[in-house]
């Protein structure tokens, strides 16, 4: 037989020793706890801490430990049961400034935490949570774009002294009227070289035109961007929600995941996901008659007819946004000095700062509006039961104030409710969202169907196992022994590097495993068979040995590769739980390819390297 190097042995032995270190954290388990968090980002004071201790020992709440861990209050509950009562308890007696989430607390030893050996993240099928599926409303995103052209384009002209007699927008085409088609040409001159992105056009009419729209390239970067954006803001939104291990991913051209392991509340979260709450700052309109417009109809050219919350009294403002909600750098809801009323202190980014600074360096003594907009989601059913979605805008003037003095990055707006400074604190931080978002759909997974879940894979994946080993230590021997003691070491070598890159374990991850171990198990048969062959062929025992591995290493890597090429493409063209089984299989594939050919050849070297002659080879 050919010596088998010093080397391989000690990259075997390496590899046996990590594998087992760092799949160690999965034996321990974890305990149901509760995630105690401020709202506004900050550490959780000694006296809330005491509190909520307080508050679970008189509701006859049992609690294992409760520690501090990055500013939160990280409380280990008895049971799954005693956990779900309590985050019910808490929620109301703590309200607005805290957020209770439920969470898995690792029994981990912080020897081997430290290291970076954590166990495997599991996926909502195993642990329990919700699950929502979101539709980004790309024409919102489209008319928004236009909107903005709406202004942008007449401020333009201003700037390059060509008048304009009229503008409008109309299912995303901005029109601009002009007194003569010469002022047209000059128009659409300067516009084009300045807006590349858009599709100009004239109009011969009663009045000479022009038209512009988005190019069919700047509509696709447009709607890519809204999901880009609506992925950002949305991560930020669910971090708010301090949920351990939340998964926001996009999901085709407009639709994006949100998974919250371990929440059952839904409420909460589809409030804060499907908010497009922010603000805009405006100038009022003085010299136009708002009663007026209200009555008639009849709106002044560059402005918009709203209306104040209290009172419901229509005002004015200026088309011309000075500040808007994602120019915003931060936001904490906090009490206004002069007056005690809840506010929100807003800091803005440089362009937002250079402008409101412009703004009220000009207008000193002149009013400026707040206007707050939010868009609802609305579900009702028709007859069949088939959900139907509208959308509700609200606008309205939250509050009007004379500008006393000259300010840019940051100022406070008043006008709120103590819950809408909050709420809205924590949407403005997290950033608007550059378009409405549909939930078009919604599952909650239940931390019992979870458990149930996980001991119908474990009882799988034992099952298999002891199958492949029983059959093969009575099929091929003390071969067959050396295959297990392989099967076992791969086992522990999936699940260690699966906790080292912090893959997710779902069902279909389960499957992939099981299914692992039987290839990784076929790739020992085809070469004990080959060893059989050699065998039959008169061929001396430890020859065969050498022979059989050399022989059977192009099948079994042809057979592997092939395999490994259609997990490639599971996980690049997949989504969701096909990735989760393209993920497992991929790594099993490699690992199998390390036990079966190297970790199997150094067993059978040390049990059969030594002996010169050996007439009949027992497999």
């Amino acid at each position: 037989m050919k010596p088998f190097a010093v080397w391989k042995y000690i990259v075997l032995l390496v590899a046996l020793l990590v594998g087992a270190l760092y799949a160690l954290p999965n034996v321990f388990g974890e305990d149901p706890a509760l995630q105690v968090s401020r709202s506004d980002d900050q550490r959780v004071a000694e006296q809330a801490q005491q509190r909520v201790l307080s508050l679970l020992e008189e509701a006859g709440l049992a609690y294992s430990s409760a520690r501090m861990v990055d500013g939160q209050l990280m409380v280990r509950m008895e049971s799954a049961d005693q956990q779900l009562a309590a985050a019910e308890m808490l929620r109301p007696e703590l309200g607005r400034d805290f957020v209770v989430a439920l969470n898995m607390a690792t029994r981990t030893p912080d020897w081997l935490v430290e290291i970076g050996a954590r166990p495997m993240n599991l996926g909502l099928d195993l642990r329990g949570g919700v699950h929502f599926l979101l539709e980004v409303d790309i024409p919102e995103a489209l008319n928004r774009a236009a909107e903005r052209y709406l202004t942008d384009l007449p401020a333009y002209l201003r700037t390059e002294n060509i008048r304009y007699t009229g503008r409008n927008l109309e299912e995303g085409v901005v029109t601009l009227e002009f007194a003569d088609t010469e002022r047209r040409e000059r128009a659409m001159g300067v516009l084009q070289q300045e807006f590349p992105e858009l599709s100009f056009s004239a109009e011969d009419g009663a009045t000479p035109g022009l038209t512009a729209q988005l190019s069919e390239e700047e509509r696709e970067r447009i709607a890519d961007f809204a999901v880009k954006q609506n992925l950002t803001t949305l991560r930020n939104r669910v971090n708010q929600l301090g949920v351990s291990e939340p998964l926001v991913q996009r999901q085709g051209e407009d639709r994006i995941v949100v998974q919250l392991p371990g929440v059952q509340d839904t409420t909460r979260v589809k409030d804060l996901l499907g908010a497009t709450a922010t603000l805009e700052y405006r100038p009022v309109d003085q010299d136009g008659d708002a009663e007026r417009a209200a009555r008639t109809g009849q709106v002044p050219f560059g402005s918009e007819l709203f209306y104040t919350r209290e009172g419901n009294r229509p005002t004015l403002l200026k088309r011309d946004i000075i500040a808007s909600g994602n120019q915003l750098v931060d936001a904490q809801a906090t009490i206004d000095q002069e007056s005690g009323t809840p506010a929100v202190s807003v800091t803005l980014d440089g362009a937002g700062a250079d402008r409101m600074f412009e703004f009220t360096q000009q207008n000193v003594g002149k009013p400026m509006a707040v206007l707050f907009r939010e868009t609802e989601v609305i579900t009702t059913y028709n007859a069949k039961g088939e959900p139907i979605r509208e959308t509700n805008e609200i606008e309205e003037i939250i509050s009007i104030a004379t500008i006393r003095g000259v300010f840019g990055k940051r100022f406070q707006t008043t006008g709120l409710s103590s819950e809408e400074a909050r709420d809205l604190a924590l949407l403005l931080r997290a950033g608007a969202l550059a378009a409405p978002v549909v939930i078009v759909e919604e599952r909650t997974v239940g931390p019992s169907l979870g458990a149930d879940n996980i001991a119908q894979g474990q009882l799988a994946a034992v099952a298999g196992l002891i199958a492949v080993l029983i059959f093969m230590g009575i099929y091929y021997k003390v071969f067959g022994l050396l295959a297990n003691v392989a099967l076992v070491f791969n086992l522990t070598l999936i699940i260690a590097a699966m906790s080292m890159i912090q893959a997710t374990l779902t069902m279909p991850g389960i499957a992939g495993i099981v299914l692992t171990l039987g290839m990784a198990v076929d790739a020992n048969v085809l070469i004990y068979e080959r060893i059989r062959e050699e065998i039959y062929r008169g061929t001396q025992a430890l020859q065969a040995i050498d022979s059989g591995y050399e022989r059977a290493f192009l099948t079994i890597a042809d057979s592997q590769v092939t395999t490994l090429i259609a997990a490639v493409v599971l996980f690049a063209l997949g989504s969701g739980p096909v990735k989760g089984f393209a993920v497992t299989l991929s790594i099993g594939i490699a690992t199998s390819m390390f036990t079966a050919i190297v970790a199997t050849r150094a067993l059978v070297h040390i049990v059969y390297g030594r002996r010169a002659r050996m007439a009949d080879l027992p497999i």
